[in-house]
Order: structure tokens, then sequence, then C-alpha cells
């Protein structure tokens, strides 16, 4: 394919943010486990991070974007039969999966807040040629999009936001359920790098499991998906991740204050799917309601699932995205 910009290149011709500010090699592409069959690893240069995708398909172009502790490997159940229809991008977040940030946070962790990763996106799709592109996310990947879309509105045709609601409503809603439920929101927040430390010296697959479910390992997981999860939870990704939660106590939340003093609210037709045994189905009561106080139009309801539809309840999050994806 021919894309606009020489933004995308091969794994050996990309550089990534190391703790000094220079710019050094990428390793090799990895492999995909057999997961995407049929698509096309990249790496995307942005401004500010080199962000890892995997794509395909000729259709409309759809952005899919993971949550934490994920990679765009979550998407693996949906996206072959997403790339039928359109040409489907599933990328790594900055400081996330194979993705690369930088390692100062900057004043406030701005460069890890949902308005710089939302840019981060934005530049990738103008690199593959797509000026307006469908969005999906799930966790902070949709609390990414919630801000693309909000920021960037002429470029998000439809937004589906799966199993969240606003960060904004998340910290003025807080309860000893959701505390418990929730506890890495105030954990990963913590400024001291103590908390990375204290993650790190856990065994990968016990941290990523544990974070996954109280229980062992769900039988809807592919145990390739898992794999990939574990494989990339290293000390760079601890430190993106927390730097993200550390953002969305912080200056995420002044973005939000902003646009909600302002009247600002997401323009595209909006779709909220949530797992009916999340934390968002148990806590949250009309879900839809919620996010008609942030989208001027909203549609949605509950799938059979808990925190991760796209891999517990793939059939169902794929009928409602061709549903609403016209």
């Amino acid at each position: 394919a021919t894309f606009g910009t020489d933004l995308v290149a091969p794994a050996r011709e990309i550089l990534a943010q190391t703790a000094t500010g220079v710019r050094s090699a990428l390793p090799p592409i990895p492999p995909d486990a057999g997961l995407f069959e049929g698509f096309e690893a990249r790496w995307v240069r942005t401004r500010g991070a080199d962000i890892f995708l995997r794509d395909s398909g000729e259709g409309p172009p759809l952005l899919l974007l993971h949550g934490n502790p994920l990679t765009h490997a979550s998407w693996h159940k949906v996206a072959g039969r997403l790339a039928k229809r359109f040409h489907v991008v599933a990328t790594d977040l900055r400081g996330y999966g194979d993705s690369v940030g930088p390692a100062d946070g900057g004043a406030n962790h701005v460069n890890y807040s949902f308005r710089v990763m939302a840019q981060d996106q934005v530049e990738v799709m103008s690199a593959l040629g797509h000026d307006r592109f469908f969005l999906a996310g799930h966790d902070r990947g949709a609390r990414t999009a919630h801000r693309l879309a909000l920021d960037h509105p002429e470029r998000v045709r439809k937004v589906a936001l799966l199993d969240i609601v606003p960060t904004r409503y998340v910290w003025e809603h807080t309860s000893r359920e959701w505390a418990l439920g929730s506890w890495h929101w105030s954990f990963m927040a913590q400024p001291d790098e103590l908390f990375e430390r204290m993650m790190a010296a856990i065994p990968a697959r016990d941290y990523v499991l544990r974070h996954l479910s109280r229980t062992g390992k769900p039988a809807f997981f592919d145990d390739r998906a898992l794999a990939e999860y574990v494989r990339c939870f290293t000390r760079k990704t601890i430190h993106g991740s927390c730097e993200d939660y550390r953002a969305a106590a912080s200056i995420d939340l002044e973005h939000d204050d902003a646009d909600h003093r302002a009247g600002r609210k997401i323009a595209a037709p909006t779709l909220a799917l949530w797992g009916r045994r999340s934390n968002v189905g148990l806590l949250y009561g009309d879900v839809v309601a919620v996010w008609r106080e942030a989208a001027s139009t909203v549609t949605g309801g509950a799938v059979e699932s808990g925190h991760y539809p796209a891999e517990e309840a793939p059939q169902a999050v794929l009928e409602a995205f061709e549903r609403f994806f016209v």
C-alpha cells in the first residue's frame, strides 16, 4: 500500500526515546504469535513517541485502542472479521505494548495525558493516509478515544467506548466498592518511584494475572494473547502505565474540568458498551445516561461479560460494531 507520509517505516528505520533523550534503534518487529493473520506490522513515529501497530483491510478506516495491562492483541478475536469491512488499525498506546514514549512524564505528567496519547493516534492515522475514521477504545484506550473525539472532532466519524464512564465521573463518584475493585487507579497514580519498583518486583505473569482476575487466568483469555501481555509488561510499560494513571488523577482532570465548564461534549455519534458483570455494569446504573452528560448522541447497552468484552464476548462486540460503524 502507499501512504500519505513517510512516517510509516520498518523497525530498523525507526528510533525510540531513551532515558537520556537520545533516539536509538528499536528492535525488530515482534512476531504476532498467530493472532493477526494477514495483518501487516508497522512502526509509526509521532512527534513524541514511537507507536507499534498492526493493520489490514481496505474499507473505511477503524482505529482500535486497547486498555491496561493489555496491548493491541486484546482485539485479536474481532480484528480479522472487522478487516473484511474496514481498514483496521490496532495500535499500542504510548508506553504500552511495544510502543515507546518519553522517559520524562513532563510537568503534571502531561506526556502521558489522554490529550497527548490522542495526538499520537491522530498522527498515526495521518501517516496511514486517513483524515477521518471510525474509532473504538477499551479501558485506557476508551479514555484516549474520548479525549480524541473532544480535541479532534473533525477526525472522528463515530466513536465506540467499551467499559468505561468518563474519567471525571469516576473521580466524582468513588465508593468503597470502587476502591476495592479498582485499587490500581490510586496505587499506580502514586508519584513515588517506589510503587513502580514494587510492581517490577513481582513476576510479570503473576502481576498481569492478578490484574486480569483474582482467581487465575479466565478461560476466555487466549494463551497467546496472555503471553503478549506478559512479554510486554516491562519496566518501560510499568513506568508508562503509571504515568498514564498519574495523569488521569491530575492533568487529565484539568482538561476534563475545562471541557465541562465550557459545555463541550463529544460531537460524533457515540456507542457505549459495557460488561454487565464489570465494575462499570455493577456500580454506575444507567451508563448510557451517564455518557449523555459527556456526548451529544449516545446509544448502547450491556453485553454478557466482565471488563474485557472484546475477549469474553467477541460476537456481541462484532455485532454491535457492525451495526454502529456505517
